[in-house]
Order: C-alpha cells, then sequence, then structure tokens
C-alpha cells in the first residue's frame, strides 16, 4: 500500500544537518519519510548548499528548492513596511515556490501539510481543507522582542514592530492549523501566554542529538596545542545572538580567566564569522576563530571546558546538548540553559555575571580530564531524536498536542 502524501514546507533546506534549525528540520524529514511521500519545497540561502539537493532524493518524492540571496531577501523585506505586515513574511515570498505548491497540492490531491517557521504558512493558508501542523520552533516575535531592547534607535523600532507583526501573523496560523509545535515545552508554555485562543491546539516536540554520532569514545584528532587550556564555544558565526555571546565572553569574561590562567585559549568554531568575531581575534592573542571546520566533534571532544555564554536564546540550544552528549562539562548561561529542564547531578554550571561566569570556568579547569558521564547519559534517556520522531508523527497523524 502506498504511503499517504504530505507537503512539507521548510524555510531553509534541511540538509546537511549542520546547524541548529537544519537538525531538527532533517531530522523530521527522516522520521517523516517513513510514513509518508514527501513533497518538499524550500530555500537555499548558502551557495554551499546546493551540492546537497540530490542528497534529498533519499527521502523526498518531489522537491522544490528556490535560491535565496540573504541580501536581496532583507532589501525585499523591506515592502512588508508598506503592507504592514511582519518583514519576516515577504523575505520568504516567492512566486515559483507559490506555483509549485498550488499545482502539488491540486495534481498530487495532498492532503497533509507540514510547515518548519511560521512564515512558510503564508503558503498553504488560504487552504481550509488540509490538515496541517505548524513547527513554529522558537517563538520568533519574542526573540525580535529581545533584539528591540538590546539595540538602539532605529533597529530597536524596526525589531519592536517585527515583534508585534509576527506575533499577530504567529496568533493568526496557529488558529487556523490543526497543531502548533515548539521546540521545548518552556516555548510552547510561553506562546500558550501570548496566544491563548490556540492554547488546546499547541505542544512540543523536543531537539534530540545523535549520540552515535555524538560519541566521547570516537576517536578524534587533537585540534588544540598541548600546552593549552582550551575553552570552546560552537555555532554559525554570522548569527547575531552568537556574535553578542562570544563578544561578551571575550571582552567581559576571557580577561578575568586568563589573569588567573594564562594558558587558557577560546575557541570561537563555527562558519561565517562576522567582522565583529574576526576582530576579537585580532584584539586577543588568546581567542581563536577557526572558521567552518569539517567537524566540530574533535573541538568538544577535547575541549576543557565548553562555554554556551549566550545573552539571548529561545527554544532549545543544540550546542548545548551536543556537548552534553559529549560528557563535556559545561557552563552556560540561563538563557542557554532555558528549554532543558536541569537535574541535581548535571555537570552544568550556570552564571549569568561575567566574574561568576569565569569563576565557573577556572572551577571546571581545575577538574579538567574529568567525563561528565551524567551528562551523556541525561541525554540519551530524553532527547532521543527516534523517539521525538515518532512524537511528531503522531501529532501529525491528529493526536492531540
Amino acid at each position: 500500500m502506498a504511503k499517504p502524501k504530505l507537503l512539507y514546507l521548510v524555510h531553509r533546506i534541511p540538509y546537511p544537518p549542520n546547524k541548529g534549525d537544519k537538525i531538527r528540520s532533517f531530522h523530521f524529514l527522516q522520521a517523516l519519510a517513513a510514513e509518508y511521500q514527501i513533497f518538499l519545497g524550500t530555500f537555499i540561502d548558502d551557495p554551499d548548499d546546493w551540492e546537497h539537493v540530490d542528497a534529498l532524493k533519499t527521502f523526498c518524492k518531489d522537491t522544490c528548492c528556490i535560491d535565496l540571496n540573504p541580501k536581496l531577501g532583507k532589501i525585499r523585506s523591506l515592502t512588508g513596511l508598506l503592507s504592514r505586515e511582519a518583514l519576516s513574511l515577504p523575505y520568504y515570498r516567492n512566486r515559483e515556490l507559490r506555483e509549485w505548491v498550488d499545482k502539488t497540492i491540486s495534481e498530487q490531491g495532498i492532503e497533509r501539510v507540514m510547515i518548519f517557521s511560521s512564515p512558510m504558512a503564508q503558503y498553504v493558508e488560504k487552504y481550509t481543507n488540509l490538515h496541517w501542523m505548524a513547527d513554529f520552533v522558537d517563538v520568533d516575535s519574542d526573540k525580535w522582542r529581545q533584539y528591540a531592547q538590546s539595540k538602539n534607535w532605529p533597529a530597536s523600532w524596526i525589531y519592536r514592530r517585527e515583534a508585534e507583526k509576527l506575533l499577530a501573523y504567529e496568533r493568526r496560523i496557529a488558529a487556523l492549523a490543526d497543531a502548533t509545535i515548539f521546540v521545548s515545552e518552556q516555548e510552547a508554555g510561553l506562546f500558550k501566554t501570548l496566544a491563548p485562543e490556540s492554547a488546546g491546539k499547541i505542544g512540543f516536540v523536543n531537539n534530540g542529538v545523535d549520540t552515535d554520532r555524538f560519541d566521547p569514545d570516537l576517536p578524534y584528532a587533537i585540534p588544540f596545542a598541548n600546552e593549552q587550556k582550551s575553552v570552546v564555544f560552537t555555532g554559525a558565526m554570522d548569527y547575531w545572538a552568537n556574535v553578542d555571546a562570544v563578544k561578551w565572553f571575550a571582552e567581559q569574561v576571557l580577561p578575568s580567566i586568563n589573569s588567573r590562567r594564562p594558558e587558557v585559549r577560546f575557541y570561537i568554531v563555527g562558519s561565517k564569522p562576522a567582522r565583529e568575531v574576526l576582530q576579537l581575534a585580532e584584539n586577543d592573542p588568546a581567542v581563536i576563530v577557526t572558521g567552518r571546520v569539517e567537524d566540530v566533534r574533535p573541538y568538544v571532544a577535547h575541549a576543557d571546558v565548553v562555554v554556551a555564554p549566550l545573552r539571548i536564546a529561545r527554544g532549545i540550544q543544540n550546542k548545548v546538548l551536543e556537548a552534553m552528549a559529549m560528557a563535556k562539562p559545561i557552563v552556560v548561561t540561563s538563557a542557554a540553559m532555558d528549554g532543558i529542564p536541569g537535574g541535581v547531578d548535571l555537570q552544568v554550571m550556570i552564571a549569568d555575571v561575567a566574574e561568576e561566569f569565569a569563576d565557573c570556568v577556572l572551577r571546571c579547569l581545575e577538574r579538567s580530564g574529568e567525563s561528565a558521564v551524567v551528562n551523556r547519559s541525561y541525554v540519551k534517556n530524553g532527547f532521543s531524536w527516534e523517539q521525538n520522531g515518532q512524537h511528531l508523527c503522531r501529532l501529525l497523524a491528529g493526536e492531540t498536542a
């Protein structure tokens, strides 16, 4: 018997799974492909990702991949000021994708739809006869609200406006969708307070970690000099929240650490480092910016301490879960730990003040070499992609969110 057909609309190509949203959308694609014939519509905003389009054929019956130039997208998004809508909507608006969606729904008899990221709902919201579920992942409108609080005018005005307009759109889509899910119980709970009219249809599906891949017992080449002590941060380094995090650590935390442990080096591991990030290394020899690496696991596996000094964060931080899966001691801000239920035995230290953060890192360095096996056990028991994928499919099949 042929599998039922599913339209899956994702704001960024779900392959390769090398950054937060793509990890989630890829594992969801895997889970959905086991139950459905997948028709995937998506954008490609990184030219390097075009080489991976053929890999999608393993999971999809048909695909429509649209080139999205981020600079042109930002210019196009400004039309939202004239149309009085959230700027995120015209950013992801494309006639070719809309025509493909309409044709696919009509010719393939599509009855179920899964969208990943709220702006993708604009392609199906007119279809009131479809069963569709929206994965908002995070409460993006609240992210823009946080950005507004940390920026000066006119950026603060633009971000505040985006927070208000996007929340209105999120509420409208949640009311139309059969179910709306988020990355954590905390994110779902927040949105229930913002959209109480849809509370009964709001749920969550956790992120997960491939613990076979993120295994501390696998052999990894050492990427650090022997005489160094390494503190590691991983993440896409053109993402403003990550840029803010490493700047704060390098400028406010690291000097205190180096005054007591001058051999400590701060490794910023991630693709497309912004100019502000590169300047950190230019200004301080204790900061090393790697740029894109083929595999982040050696850096995490051999790190003396992994840090996540995020001051702006939504949902669950994959970088934290992956470091925990690698049995590493971690120092995080409370924002970075939001969405990950704590445990009294976890080897995770939380600090939001620079001097306290430095003290936590130094205490971890004193215990350097100890394996935080409890962290790995916690992730294996609570963050399985297989279990989360099964939960996703049940929700899409119509079970209560």
